[in-house]
């Protein structure tokens, strides 16, 4: 189940990724001196940035380890 949602669905490691970027830039800008009153807002949208990014890099390297010992185990049946 998991092997098949890793590497069959690989656009959603790429989608989570791009949100966690997003959220990463958003709450960087939100940062800045003007928008001082959404501080909290900065500090949620870099943690939840942070973490899209960390789970789509995670969800990219279980596909690329499936991939890497699904081509292995075709070489030793050839």
């Amino acid at each position: 189940m998991i092997q098949t949602l890793v590497r069959d669905f690989g656009w959603i490691h790429l989608g989570i990724g791009l949100f966690g970027n997003f959220c990463f830039v958003v709450g960087s800008i939100l940062f800045f001196k003007t928008f001082e009153a959404w501080y909290t807002v900065a500090v949620w949208l870099f943690v939840v940035g942070s973490t899209g990014m960390f789970v789509g890099s995670l969800g990219e390297l279980a596909k690329s380890l499936y991939e890497a010992r699904e081509k292995r185990m075709e070489k030793r049946r050839s």
